[in-house]
């Protein structure tokens, strides 16, 4: 039998930050997930009572999803690439506009072993954040490691970028 992809109740700890955080400011939360896959949302779900503050999760892995279900536009992601600052801050900046949340992600990246391209290597990640009246932000992650070690790693980081986040 093998390891699961990612040991949820390992990010429960963090998970049970970013829910008294954001309880504490009465927010909601939303993500965007291409690389990922969903796992955010799994890990946020994962835990009892989540439905106080986690509002929704789109899983965008194509980039036509990208298009018509965030509203992201082609044209960004033809000239800059899905993975990039600019496609990572447009999917969570299309949260916000789609949900009724205050804080989204969009996380965007490449997990491998495929999908290298000169300047984005395997483990090139892109971490927007959006909350409600403040400016968006994107952060570049360089992981290493297997498709499963860059996903469970992006997880780990996205959280702990959202509990920065949620903070007051």
């Amino acid at each position: 039998m093998t390891a699961p992809l990612l040991a949820l109740d390992a990010l429960e700890p963090l998970v049970l930050q970013l829910a008294a955080a954001l309880r504490a400011r009465r927010w909601r939360l939303a993500t965007a997930e291409s690389c990922t896959g969903g796992l955010v949302a799994a890990a946020c779900t994962a835990v009892a009572g989540s439905s106080d503050w986690f509002e929704r999760g789109f899983v965008t892995y194509s980039n036509e999803a990208k298009v018509q279900s965030l509203g992201v536009p082609a044209a960004l992601i033809a000239r800059h690439g899905a993975v990039s600052r600019e496609v990572a801050l447009a999917m969570a900046e299309g949260v916000l506009r789609l949900a009724p949340a205050d804080l989204a992600l969009g996380v965007t990246g490449i997990a491998g072993p495929g999908g290298a391209v000169p300047g984005k290597p395997v483990g090139t990640v892109w971490l927007g954040l959006a909350a409600r009246g403040q400016s968006a932000r994107a952060e570049l992650l360089q992981l290493g490691g297997d498709r499963a070690s860059i996903r469970a790693q992006t997880v780990q980081q996205a959280l702990q970028r959202l509990l920065e986040a949620a903070r007051p």
